[in-house]
């Protein structure tokens, strides 16, 4: 599939319109809505990523490890030229490149597949230690993974390792709507810095509150945002 060109012609106002174009019985419609926000500021504040510097080896790398309900993932996408507005109708569907999880071999922008819970981190502190590893010191990785994946036994032991590693390329973005199973004492915040991360904690809702605490330095960690998600009401 051809990369669509960059587009301007689509803002976050518009999300919500792109992602009523996906349709189907496995939208997982809150897991999708509770990245939002992060997804969008990334794309559109932070990432030096376009759909014209997918091949760079200095891009920065973006992983979705929440990839159960990604319609807000394909819509940032098409939102930001990665993928044309007509492929979302086809969610889910025989042949089309958008699947119930992103599949990395079909999906333009998509640099992991995603779907069993807990692999993104370990995989985003691979690539961090290889880009290390090959002077790519400038390109950054980031990972978004649900709170209820730090209840899988691989992300503490990526968190412990990171940390120890001083993978300053590293960032990672929980976003917190109390999904966990276990938590943690102290908050996630705190599983995080006792192994040696910068830690902050944002609303997930608030654009320049995510801006500031995903941009914030940290020289020699790796560096994690809490997004938190307030549940509604039932």
């Amino acid at each position: 599939m051809e990369v669509m060109p960059a587009s301007n012609r689509y803002g976050y106002e518009d999300l919500p319109g792109l992602m009523s174009l996906m349709s189907g019985d496995e939208k997982h419609d809150h897991a999708a809505a509770s990245t939002l926000d992060v997804l969008w500021v990334l794309y559109d504040r932070v990432l030096r990523l376009s759909p014209k510097t997918l091949g760079s080896a200095s891009r920065d790398r973006f992983y979705l490890s929440k990839g159960h309900g990604p319609m807000a993932y394909y819509a940032v996408l098409a939102a930001k030229g990665f993928l044309g507005v007509d492929e979302l109708a086809g969610y889910g569907g025989f042949g089309s490149v958008l699947g119930w999880h992103p599949d990395r071999n079909l999906l333009p922008g998509a640099e992991i597949s995603s779907g069993s819970l807990g692999h993104g981190l370990p995989l985003a502190v691979g690539t961090a230690l290889g880009l290390r590893a090959s002077g790519l010191t400038g390109a950054r990785v980031f990972v978004l993974i649900g709170d209820g994946e730090l209840d899988e036994g691989s992300n503490h032991e990526a968190i412990a390792f990171a940390g120890r590693r001083g993978l300053d390329q590293l960032n990672a973005v929980v976003v917190d709507n109390a999904s966990a199973t276990h938590g943690w004492p102290g908050g996630i915040e705190k599983r995080f810095s006792i192994e040696g991360w910068s830690a902050t904690r944002a609303d997930g809702r608030n654009h320049a509150a995510l801006e500031e605490a995903l941009t914030a330095p940290h020289p020699g960690r790796p560096h994690v945002v809490v997004a938190a998600i307030r549940k509604a009401s039932p």
